[in-house]
This record gives structure tokens, sequence and C-alpha cells, in this order.
């Protein structure tokens, strides 16, 4: 088929953060993108609120650093702490929880918080400056099919019927997504069987009392009755509204149950409040089985959920957005082999695994043991030495040994072991199959800052580099501390080789492009 039978090179289905993410990954490529979205307006409800320092990256190579910063809607400055309480918030035992900051010095970018509506205006704004991209808001997708050449998929729309002839399709259409059912694409999930409830709510009273906790943003409570699973509430706009996130009964009514109640059970006060919005979503952790048939891919939670612990899901969901990105584009446009679209599953679906795992779910478990085993009102000594522990490790839990990496990958050669992990450890050493902190170049520059579209060779001796497969991008590096005189990073920042030895590049970057050798 010629580039004439096609009436896109790819289609996604689902137009939220991932699926515009993915679309600007690809479209600030030339590659040719259609996105079918339901919703023509944005729903005000407050998820998916951290971005981390990882995210502000993406949000930098997709040109909306500046943007996402302004939309915030805290006052600049004000910290994004967080903390955990015991019992209630005004309990008395609360510590610091999750200082995302600590990590800052191995990215390019400082976290960041915002509801994800406002996220999703800016990178809707920034999608519309792209020429190759079209998005279609307030169409539905109907059906999708595939043969060994295309993939097809109908939708109806504000005028009738749409229809995308494509290379390849994305579903990025949630938790319950169409493509993946569609696909024939099964998913393992662990469901803990609880309903939680989502309580949007304005509270003058709220925000004052918060005062006795400055720089925080987000607070979540360890009750006992709660066995593990957490209550928790975040600042959605500043004196105005906060979100309020608990377990409640299987059979909970939305006209018959007292929220307000709940609410203050949480907070350990009375205290007046008005409630904008009551929602539900069960607690359930899933993965799907495979991210790809044939031509289809399924990315964020299309592929993976899991309740909002920690703030793993937007972000989760961005990065198969930018590693899927470069290498669709990468297969359009003949740089890179097929292998390297089946890197995608093989590095992704593994880490998630581990989030959930290891992270996830040994919060709860964790949560889950303290409380069944301390009690100030059984043994108050034993209890506070307990949570005095939890303390002192509460600061950085999780920050430190959350650093997703892609050892084992396919297509980095040099990386042994594996599977690709959400386990690791920040350094500021080259590591294959690492993220690449950032170093500063001689124009003032990041390599960060300095990656191109394909892969890019950072090196202190570029006199000694032969030839290189096309779309390469060479930068002069500072002479390095460690032998590693050449970098070889992906556009996703990634390192796919470091090495002393200029015969190795070659090798290495048709593997990092899934070429045959």
């Amino acid at each position: 088929m010629s580039d004439q039978d096609y009436d896109c090179d790819v289609v996604i289905s689902g137009g939220g953060p991932v699926g515009l993410g993915l679309a600007i990954e690809l479209g600030q490529r030339g590659v040719r993108v259609s996105v079918v979205e339901r919703s023509e307006k944005l729903h005000r409800i407050p998820k998916g609120q951290n971005l981390t320092q990882r995210t502000m990256e993406h949000m930098q190579a997709w040109g909306v650093e500046d943007r996402i910063r302004a939309a915030k809607t805290i006052p600049k400055g004000y910290g994004l702490g967080g903390l955990t309480a015991y019992g209630s918030l005004l309990s008395g035992y609360h510590y610091d929880w999750f200082k995302r900051a600590a990590v800052d010095p191995y990215y390019n970018a400082a976290n960041e918080r915002l509801p994800q509506y406002a996220t999703e205006a800016v990178l809707r704004e920034r999608v519309s400056e792209l020429d190759s991209v079209e998005v279609l808001y307030g169409a539905t997708t109907n059906s999708v099919a595939q043969d060994p050449d295309s993939v097809a998929l109908n939708a109806t729309g504000k005028n009738g019927a749409i229809r995308r002839r494509a290379k390849y399709l994305v579903g990025c259409d949630g938790s319950r997504s169409f493509v993946r059912h569609s696909a024939g694409i099964s998913e393992t999930a662990d469901d803990h069987e609880r309903l939680m409830a989502l309580v949007v709510f304005r509270s003058e009273a709220f925000f004052r009392l918060l005062e006795r906790f400055p720089d925080k943003q987000f607070y979540n409570v360890l009750c006992p009755a709660n066995d593990g699973y957490w209550m928790f509430f975040g600042m959605v706009e500043w004196e105005k509204s906060f979100f309020f996130h608990a377990p409640v009964p299987n059979d909970t009514d939305r006209e018959r149950f007292d929220f307000k109640a709940h609410i203050c059970r949480a907070v350990g006060a009375d205290i007046e409040m008005e409630l904008d919005y009551v929602g539900f979503w069960d607690l359930r952790i899933s993965l799907a089985d495979r991210y790809r048939n044939g031509r289809i891919f399924i990315a964020g939670d299309a592929a993976h959920s899991h309740p909002p612990y920690g703030g793993y899901g937007v972000n989760t969901g961005l990065e198969d957005a930018r590693n899927l990105g470069w290498k669709l584009a990468a297969r359009l446009q003949g740089l890179g082999g097929e292998r390297l679209l089946e890197s995608y599953e093989a590095e992704r679906r593994p880490v998630f695994a581990s989030t959930a795992r290891d992270f996830i779910e040994a919060f709860i478990e964790e949560d889950r043991a303290f409380v069944r085993s301390f009690d100030p009102a059984r043994d108050k000594g034993a209890f506070e030495a307990a949570w005095a522990k939890r303390a002192s490790a509460g600061t950085t839990q999780g920050i430190s040994t959350f650093a997703p990496h892609y050892e084992g990958s396919p297509i980095i050669p040099q990386t042994a072991g594996g599977p690709p992990s959400a386990v690791g450890a920040h350094s500021f050493d080259a590591r294959p199959g690492h993220h690449l902190a950032p170093i500063t170049l001689a124009d003032g520059r990041t390599t960060t800052d300095a990656l191109g579209p394909q892969l890019t060779l950072f090196t202190s001796a570029t006199d000694e580099v032969g030839s290189l497969p096309r779309g390469f991008t060479v930068v002069p590096l500072p002479e390095p501390a460690s032998a590693n005189r050449f970098l070889l990073v992906r556009p996703d920042g990634y390192v796919a080789c470091a090495t002393g030895d200029p015969a190795e590049i070659s090798e290495n970057a048709k593997a990092a492009l899934g070429l045959d050798a």
C-alpha cells in the first residue's frame, strides 16, 4: 500500500493526557496522527494531580513546561509535600511523606502538582499547534480491525460516521479500554473488592485548618478501621476546593451515605463544607497480558491501572507515550526495525508489574501490618516507637528506590540480567538501560536539553566517531570522569550504550533501533 491509501500514520483512540502526549511525541516528528476523543469538554474531576520530575522532562520535550507551571492552581512557591497521619489528620501523630525533591538533582526539571484537567488543557493547546495532528473531539470509537498492512478505526462523531485507516493504532482509552477488548488482549486483575469514594468539596474551615501543615498539598490518613487502605486529601484550587478518597461500604448509596461525616472522621473535627462531586471507583490493580496485537498497541490505563497511591498513574502512562512514540516514529521513518516496536512491551510491561508489586501493593501490606500490630490505646510506648521508625523512613519512602530502568531490554545489549523494573537506584553515572542524569555541556545546555529526535551520541572524542546510522545527532561532551567517552542516548533519555571504544558504537546503535547487526 502507498501512503495515499492511509488517512494517517497512527490513529489514537483516547485523547486524555496519555493519548495527547503520544500525539505530541509523534506530531513533533512530522508523523501524521488522528486522535479520536469522545469528550469535547474537560471534566473538572481532580485526578492525576502529581507530575514527577521525570514527567516534567517529558513536558520540556513537548515544549509545554512553562505552560504547565503557569496552569497550576496553587500559588507559585508553595511546597509540594505531603504527610501521613494516624487515625485522623488532627490526631497529633503525623510525619512528612514522599518528599519528591530528594531526587531533583537526577532530573532536568522539578516536579509539579496540578489537576489533570489543567494538564489536559495545556496538552490540548499544544497538540492544536501541530499541523500533522488531527484531533476529533466528540467522537466515539465503534470498531477497530486490522489486516497485515493497516488498521481501521470507525467512530461516530458530531457530524456522523468517521473512518480512519492507518498503519498503526494505539488505544489510550482508559481502564475499560474498548481497543484492548477489540484487539483480543486479556488482562490480569488483582481485585481488592473495596469500593472507594472520590469526593470533591469546598471548605474555608478546612483550608484554615491546614495552615498548621505548611507547604503540604496532600494528606494521607492511616485509619485502623480501613485495614491498611488509605483515606487521603489533596488541595485542588487554593482556598477553594479539595478532593477526598476513602474506602466506603460496598453497598454505599450516593443519596443516603453521609459523606460529610465520613470526611469529618478522617479530619478528626467537625468542619463546614459543601460537596461539589461524589463518585466511586473499584480498588483494583490490573495489567494487560500483552501491550500489542499486530498493528494495535495499548498505553496508559488501557494497559495497566491501579489505585492513585503515590502518584504513579498518569506518570506511568506518560512514560508509555514517550517510550512508544519515538519507536513508532523511527519505524515509520525507516530508521528502526520491527524489534524496536517489540521492545515497547518488553520494557514497559515489567516496569508496571514492578510498580504494582514493589510499591503500591507493598505500601498496602506494610500499612496493614502496622495497624494490626500497633495501637496507642493498647500499648502507647510500642506504638510511638514503631511510629517514630516509620517517620524516619517516611520522608523519602519509595522515592529513593523508585528509579525505573530497562536492564535486560532486548535492544540494549550492554545490560545484563533483568527484567526491567521500577526498583533501582538513582546515580549520576551513565548506565546502559537507565535514565541519564543531566550533564552540563560547554554551551550551558544539559544533555537532556540537547537530545535529538532519534539517537544522540554525546562524546568527548568527536574526531573518533565513524559512520553512524541515519537520524543521529552528535553532541560534544566535556571530558568524562570515567572511561566512557561515548554515551549513546535514546530520545526518551535512557542510555543505550556507554563505552570508551568507538568500535562499539555502531553495533549498539543498530541494536537500539531494533536493526539486524
